[in-house]
């Protein structure tokens, strides 16, 4: 009994870019908008922070440990 082997032929390389045709589709729908009224809101207005950056924390933690 002999074996013998036989080369395995490659498949050929797939196409580089593949197209697809579709057909075209009419594509119907409404616009869909809630009931009720529409409320229109102002923007907030511009106002000074009441945030203070405290200059001279440092000095003033010293002077309550001071204190104590």
């Amino acid at each position: 009994m002999s074996v013998t082997a036989l080369p395995a032929h490659a498949q050929d390389a797939p196409p580089a870019e593949t197209t697809y045709d579709f057909e075209d589709d009419l594509v119907t729908g409404d616009l869909v908008r809630p009931d009720g009224e529409q409320l229109i809101v102002r923007r907030r207005g511009r106002r000074a922070s009441l945030i203070q950056i405290r200059e001279h924390f440092i000095p003033e933690m010293l002077k309550s440990v001071e204190d104590l």
